[in-house]
């Protein structure tokens, strides 16, 4: 079991930055695939950006690539997404997740944190 807790989350108008941090703890952090979600209220939930187990492959959603980079700390059990050029349209709730390597699915979540951007 992997426990995750979001924080970093707050009001930035447009243009602005943001830092998440994603705190982990449980089973060995550093063998899990890490990712980023959000989901704006009405719409689906959405994948944001992903990292595998070492940090040397991140992917990222088309709406945020050029503007987010995801990396992580095994050291500090942590996942971070940096979020840079903020978008009225990247208002949402941010979670984010964890999957074995072996798994073809995420399996773990946290509960999220409210990012609002105003234009």
């Amino acid at each position: 079991q992997v426990q995750l807790v979001e924080s970093g989350g707050g009001l930035v108008q447009a243009g602005g930055s943001l830092r998440l941090s994603c705190a982990a703890s449980g089973r060995p952090f550093r063998t899990y695939a890490m990712g980023w979600f959000r989901q704006a209220p009405g719409k689906e939930r959405e994948f944001v950006a992903g990292i595998n187990w070492s940090g040397s492959s991140t992917y990222y959603a088309d709406s945020v690539k050029g503007r987010f980079t995801i990396s992580r700390d095994n050291g500090r059990i942590t996942v971070y997404l940096q979020m840079n050029s903020l978008k009225p349209e990247d208002t949402a709730v941010y979670s984010c997740a964890a999957h074995r390597t072996s798994a073809l699915e995420y399996e773990f979540w946290g509960q999220g944190t409210q990012v609002t951007v105003s234009s």
